[in-house]
């Protein structure tokens, strides 16, 4: 009975954190939302004017003796701080939503960081820049064994990060029991034994989600990365036709994650023409709105908590038109 009812307990938990988000659904994930050398700093107001909840991907190195964003380690100086660039901008959102005090809606938006650059100087800046801003940002306690999962305290911000250990160290074990995690990263993505790219590429799009992902959350990874490579063999710009076997692949890989309590990111989904590119990156362009349409819908079925793109207002519309016309028979919201 005492294992029934921790096992009861645990489920309630996982349960809990996968709602959090979202009411567990899918929501627009702004990719690389910040300026390349100069241009594009539109980014930030497009995935602002597209709707809550968001998430927003920002790139991070270091210049000037401060955390920029920015595509790559080798800063020029001329990048916008991290500070100016998010924090300033999402100010007047977030402090609106303080005041107006509709918790059952936070958080309105998640701060995903990818670091450009690892060294202890970026990631303790950004770590005290954040407590500078606690008071806008959900977090939950430090606990002393990292599988208990904490509860969350919301707030308008959720922040979270990818997997490396370097970031693990100083946003989690560096702090004492009870202090407030700030941050949370996402689960060790799987390494590939291949001898060569095919076979890395093989191996990707066709192990089993349990060897892809092996672990289960902790108190400070609570969510699981993807690239589309592990979806379709080869990625984005050799996928044919959307098909059933695609589409029982990606469900598996998103109830592998449910099933554990993680939420779940695939990047980058895209689809558009030579004249529509706005800076993104053809690596991840399915070559069409039509085409890439077919996968965020199955993003949507199959309950994807991160649909990653660079066309965020198009990605906006579609939940918007999905939600209308599917909402009340999708099971993964049943429990509205």
């Amino acid at each position: 009975m005492r294992f029934a009812a921790l096992f009861a307990c645990v489920l309630g938990c996982f349960g809990q954190q996968l709602d959090f988000l979202n009411r567990g659904r899918p929501m627009v994930d702004a990719h690389n939302c910040y300026p390349y050398e100069g241009r594009w700093s539109d980014r930030i107001e497009r995935a602002l004017s597209a709707g809550f909840p968001v998430s927003i991907e920002q790139d991070i190195a270091w210049a000037d003796g401060r955390p920029v964003v920015s595509h790559t380690a080798k800063t020029t100086g001329g990048e916008p701080s991290l500070r100016e660039y998010f924090f300033e901008r999402v100010q007047p959102i977030v402090e609106r939503a303080l005041k107006e005090n509709r918790r059952q809606s936070w958080p309105l938006i998640v701060l995903h960081f990818d670091f450009k650059t690892l060294d202890r100087q970026t990631l303790r800046a950004v770590w005290d820049l954040l407590g500078e801003y606690e008071s806008w940002i959900t977090t939950a306690a430090r606990t002393a064994d990292p599988h208990q999962l904490a509860p969350f305290d919301p707030k308008p911000l959720l922040v979270i990060t990818e997997d490396a250990d370097e970031q693990e160290e100083i946003f989690f074990r560096d702090l004492p029991n009870g202090a407030r995690l700030r941050v949370f990263g996402s689960a060790h993505s799987a390494s590939f034994a291949g001898k060569s790219a095919a076979e890395r590429e093989h191996l990707m799009a066709t192990l089993p989600p349990d060897q892809l992902l092996r672990e289960r959350p902790t108190n400070y990874r609570r969510w699981w990365n993807n690239s589309w490579h592990e979806v379709e063999e080869g990625g984005q710009t050799r996928a044919g036709e959307w098909t059933e076997a695609s589409d029982r692949r990606l469900r598996a890989l998103v109830n592998r994650a449910h099933e554990l309590g993680y939420w779940i990111r695939f990047y980058t989904l895209d689809g558009f023409t030579a004249a529509e590119d706005r800076g993104w990156d053809a690596n991840y362009n399915f070559g069409s709105l039509a085409r890439v349409q077919r996968r965020w819908k199955a993003a949507y079925d199959a309950g994807v908590n991160f649909i990653a793109t660079d066309q965020y207002e198009d990605l906006a519309r579609f939940l918007a038109q999905a939600r209308a016309n599917v909402l009340p028979d999708h099971p993964q919201h049943a429990r509205r």
